[in-house]
C-alpha cells in the first residue's frame, strides 16, 4: 500500500528535539506495531515512555533509551502526547477509561492509532472532548517493518490544527501522513474500505492456490502469473472509480454477463475438487443480482451500486 499519494513528513535531522512539548511521547500498547512506533520515536530523539498491560515487552525499548512506567496512568502523566496502539477499541477503552488514566489524560493530546470502526472513532472523540482530552484519530496502512522508513503510510482525521501541531511526532514515524478532514471517523472509514480490498484479495489468492494445487499447479508456479493479475488492478481501480462517480459503469470491455460466466466456471472447478466455493458463490450471486436488474451490459462495478441500495 506504499503507493498512496500524500505529502511525506520531512526527514528528522537527528538529535534531541525536547524544545517542543510534542517531543515527549508515551506509547500505550507494545504489540509489534506499538513497539515499532515507540522505536521510531526513540530513534528520532523524542523522549519516549512506554507501557504495556503484559510486562516484559518493553525490555528492548528500555535498552534503547525509552523510559518504562509501572502503570498506564504513570505513563500518560510522563508525556504531553499519548499514542495508543492496541488490538481494538475495546482494549483501548479498558486502559483509557480507568479513572486514574482518564484524569491523567486531561489537557493532553491523545492520538489513537488503534484500528476499529468509524462509529467507535467518533464515540471516542466525544468521550475525549467530555474529559478535556485533545483527540486525533489515525490508522496505519502499512506493516510494522515500514515504521520509521519512507514506506510507512498514516491516515488521520479530526481537528486540522491538532494534526499540524503534531508535526514532530509525525515526522519521527517516517513515510507519508495524510489528513483526511475534520470528521473523526473518516480515517477509520478509509481503513475499513482499504482493508476490505486487502482481505478479500488475500482470500481470493488463498482460494486460487487451493484450486491450482488441486489441478497440479504449485503456488510457486502460479505466483508470477498471480502477480501479473495483480498488476492489472491499479489502473482498473482508477478507471472504474471514475465510472462509479459518473454512474456510467461501462461494461464495454467485460460486461457482467461475461463475468458471471467465468465466475460459474470457478465455482464448478472448485466444487468438483471438494473445495469450498462460498466466497465466489457470493460474488457470483451479487453479479447475477445486478444482471437480473437489467445491468447485464454494465461493468462489474455496477455491483457496488446495487448492493449499496437501501
Amino acid at each position: 500500500m506504499s503507493s498512496y499519494s500524500a505529502t511525506p513528513a520531512p526527514a528528522h535531522s537527528g538529535g534531541p528535539v525536547d524544545a517542543h512539548p510534542a517531543a515527549t511521547v508515551t506509547v500505550l500498547g507494545l504489540g509489534p506495531m506499538g513497539r515499532a512506533l515507540a522505536g521510531a520515536f526513540v530513534d528520532a530523539g523524542l523522549r519516549t515512555t512506554v507501557w504495556n498491560r503484559t510486562p516484559g515487552r518493553d525490555r528492548e525499548l528500555l535498552d534503547r533509551g525509552a523510559a518504562g512506567a509501572a502503570t498506564a496512568a504513570e505513563a500518560v502523566a510522563a508525556s504531553e502526547v499519548v499514542v495508543v496502539c492496541v488490538v481494538n477499541y475495546d482494549a483501548a477503552d479498558a486502559v483509557l477509561c480507568q479513572d486514574e488514566v482518564t484524569a491523567a489524560l486531561k489537557g493532553r493530546t491523545l492520538v489513537q492509532l488503534t484500528a476499529d470502526t468509524p462509529a467507535r472513532a467518533r464515540d471516542t472523540a466525544a468521550w475525549a472532548a467530555a474529559h478535556g482530552v485533545r483527540y486525533l484519530d489515525g490508522v496505519i496502512m502499512t506493516p510494522a517493518a515500514t515504521i520509521g522508513t519512507p514506506g510507512a503510510v498514516f491516515l488521520y482525521s479530526g481537528p486540522g490544527d491538532l494534526y499540524r501541531e503534531l508535526a514532530l511526532v509525525r515526522q519521527a514515524l517516517g513515510g507519508t501522513h495524510t489528513h483526511l478532514g475534520e470528521d473523526t471517523g473518516r480515517a477509520a472509514a478509509y481503513d475499513i474500505a482499504l482493508l476490505d480490498i486487502f482481505w478479500t484479495a488475500m482470500a481470493g489468492y488463498a482460494h486460487a492456490l487451493a484450486v491450482a494445487r488441486a489441478e497440479g499447479v504449485t503456488p510457486t508456479e502460479l505466483a508470477p502469473f498471480a502477480q501479473g493479475i495483480g498488476a492489472i488492478l491499479p489502473p482498473l481501480f482508477a478507471q472504474t472509480a471514475a465510472d462509479a462517480d459518473a454512474g456510467t459503469y461501462s461494461g464495454e470491455d467485460n460486461p457482467l454477463t461475461s463475468a458471471v460466466s467465468s465466475m460459474s466456471h470457478i465455482v464448478h472447478v472448485s466444487e468438483s475438487h471438494g473445495i469450498d466455493a462460498g466466497v465466489m458463490r457470493a460474488v457470483e450471486g451479487m453479479a447475477r443480482r445486478a444482471v437480473g436488474l437489467g445491468h447485464g451490459q454494465d461493468g462489474f462495478l455496477r455491483v457496488a451500486e446495487v448492493i449499496g441500495r437501501r
